[in-house]
């Protein structure tokens, strides 16, 4: 594995930190740039990582990764433009497009975008990836491994693609949960117990997606099979059907993937 710098220690770069630890790197083979002392404190506590309090004091491995908040990144990046020296550099920036973050680092070209997700922080994360043509492909392995420690990655051809791919998986854990939430309230409707509605929703989700990524199966034919003629699940899916749940769920998918785009053009007039 290699050695990595993380510009920015919050929960995913922890997430990632804890990822790479389990796969077998080293904890002295990567370095923390973090201003928050608890947070820094937690990680060297929890990982035995190295630690620094401001971006000077940092080696800089040949791997560095910007975890900080995008409105801050122009300011962290003009400081790390003095130090690069060939890095790759991997931006978990949500938003902030690739060409932006070159200008800020001045010209540095071997960037890789990533847009994890928080499930992450459970190692059950997907993360979605872009590099221009400049970076190589070993540069693109090495980015994802170190994305692939947090859960599955995908790679897109064309930069605005990851604006949905933060509209579909970026934001989805939140359409999960309002979905479970859905559930959950409607099972307490028919009279079980809060407690029972919530370990069936929880449980009901669980269990759904793991038979989904474990049989390989279309969704649509899993579908079928739990739908019987003139059953309980039929009469269900016609209600929601009904409610226009399917067209609901694609106007939030875009109206997302439209903030997305939205949010790429303010941050790019930063700095």
């Amino acid at each position: 594995m290699h050695k990595v710098s993380f510009i920015g220690g919050g929960n995913v770069a922890a997430a990632i930190i804890g990822g790479l630890v389990a796969s077998g790197t080293a904890p002295t083979d990567i370095e923390v740039v973090e201003i928050n002392a608890d947070a820094r404190d937690k990680l060297a506590t929890r990982f035995g990582v190295v630690t620094h309090t401001d971006l000077s004091q940092a080696r800089l491995h040949a791997l560095v990764v910007l975890a900080v908040k995008p409105q801050t990144l122009p300011e962290v990046a003009a400081a790390l433009a003095q130090r690069l020296s060939g890095q790759l550099v991997v931006s978990i920036a949500a938003g902030v497009r690739v060409a932006d973050l070159a200008r800020w680092l001045g010209g540095h070209a071997r960037i890789v975008r990533a847009m994890p997700n928080t499930p992450a922080l459970v190692q059950a994360g997907i993360t979605g990836l872009f590099a221009p043509d400049a970076v190589s492909q070993e540069s693109r392995s090495q980015a994802e491994s170190v994305l692939r420690a947090v859960g599955g990655v995908v790679w897109v051809d064309d930069e605005p693609q990851l604006d949905a791919v933060t509209a579909v998986s970026g934001s989805g854990p939140a359409y999960v949960f309002y979905f479970i939430e859905s559930l959950e309230a409607a099972a307490e409707a028919q009279g079980l117990a809060p407690g029972v509605a919530r370990q069936l929703a929880l449980q009901t989700f669980f269990g759904a997606t793991k038979l989904a990524l474990e049989s390989g199966e279309e969704p649509a034919l899993l579908r079928q099979r739990v739908t019987s003629k003139g059953g309980t699940t039929e009469r269900g899916l016609a209600a929601l059907d009904a409610a226009g749940v399917k067209q609901a769920v694609g106007q939030a998918v875009d109206a997302a993937s439209r903030r997305g785009a939205e949010l790429g053009d303010e941050l790019g007039r930063l700095a």
